[in-house]
């Protein structure tokens, strides 16, 4: 074999095993025609760890995941774990990962594949294929959180009492950082740029979307604009189709990335990366969650999974032709009438076929 990569391989919870054991099957397939070796090391992570180590993300585990070339993961969580101490919480695997590895850039691709068009929410989806862009690692989630008791007391005389405050912070590096991600993508796409902001009201989006602007004039081939974030989420449904490549605040992007999501027919289709500097490995994932109720049974659907696979092949490594034949396996697979019960709706053709997750596997494969 020419080359090798390795990869840490995250299964985690529920479906986790079986997808993240699908994915890796077809990127074996698809990177063997190539001469790429796949060198794949499974990782614990999530309640599996919790139940086995006492901790969500075992030093092994984050130790591991450094010294490979990308991660791919799985799901973590589920309700077995609901009571257990905030704090070992399965879900603190993911931050703890994120931190861990520096990935500060969360890449969502949203398309909806001509087959499945009739399963998305919206009447007439048109051709929707856009990405958002969401800064991972600042913001809210990561700012100043705190309480007080006030005695102050509002206009009807009644005592505030309790006061809660979490703080939105940027610095400069934070957001050009990922506003050069946002540029580059675009750069590679149809050149269209939306940043999504509050500029209106608050004092860190002014300072996006300035540095933004400034940004802009180094890609002139880039069309940049910019959208309040209630608007853009109204844009989002009523006209996904004219959106190329959107770059927003983590707040902004969590919420808006599952709206997003929504419109694709199925959250069981669509894959993320999690970036960090250049050289440094990324983190490959689906953005659905561990689906417990699944687990165990071949029902769960293996494909937003292997779709990560392909976003490592060409956004890690470069591999441009091995991603692109995954992908084209996957519409194959869905032009050909296999469905996993999350992707099939009422009014579909007669070629329809249900299938497992090992049949579906099987069938992408076949495609390659």
């Amino acid at each position: 074999m020419a080359k090798k990569y390795n990869i840490a391989v995250i299964p985690g919870d529920g479906i986790g095993p079986e997808i993240t054991s699908a994915a890796i099957e077809v990127l074996e397939a698809a990177a063997k025609s190539k001469e790429i070796e796949i060198v794949a090391r499974e990782l614990k992570a999530g309640g599996e760890a919790v139940d086995q180590f006492g901790i969500p993300l075992p030093q092994e585990t984050i130790s591991a995941a450094k010294d490979s070339d990308a991660v791919l993961l799985g799901a973590v969580g589920g309700p077995k774990w609901d009571n257990v101490d905030p704090e070992v919480r399965p879900e603190k695997a993911l931050l703890g990962l994120r931190s861990g590895l520096g990935l500060y850039a969360n890449i969502r691709p949203v398309k909806v594949y001509d087959e499945l068009k009739a399963a998305s929410p919206l009447k007439n989806p048109g051709n929707i294929d856009f990405v958002i862009v969401r800064e991972l690692t600042g913001g809210i989630y990561f700012g100043k959180i705190g309480s007080y008791q006030s005695g102050d007391r509002l206009s009807d005389g009644t005592v505030k009492g309790k006061v809660a405050y979490d703080t939105e912070s940027y610095s400069e590096g934070e957001i050009n950082r990922i506003l050069k991600i946002a540029f580059e993508l675009a750069m590679t796409r149809r050149k269209k740029l939306t940043l999504v902001d509050k500029a209106n009201v608050l004092l860190t989006s002014r300072m996006w979307r300035r540095l933004a602007s400034q940004m802009a004039y180094d890609y002139p081939e880039v069309e940049f604009d910019c959208l309040y974030v209630d608007n853009a989420a109204m844009q989002i449904i009523s006209r996904p189709s004219t959106f190329d490549v959107i770059v927003t605040s983590n707040l902004f992007g969590d919420i808006l990335s599952d709206e997003a999501g929504q419109i694709a027919g199925s959250i069981g289709m669509l894959p993320s990366a999690s970036l960090g500097a250049a050289g440094t490995p990324g983190m490959y994932e689906p953005i659905h969650g561990s689906a417990p109720d699944l687990a165990g049974q071949n029902k769960a659907n293996p494909l937003a999974c292997i779709l990560s696979a392909a976003m490592m092949m060409r956004m890690q490594f470069g591999e441009e032709e091995i991603a692109s034949d995954i992908e084209n396996a996957v519409k194959k697979t869905l032009e050909s009438g296999l469905r996993t019960s999350d992707i099939t709706f009422v009014g579909e053709g007669t070629n329809i076929k249900l299938v497992g997750t090992k049949e579906i596997t099987q069938a992408v494969i076949e495609n390659l």
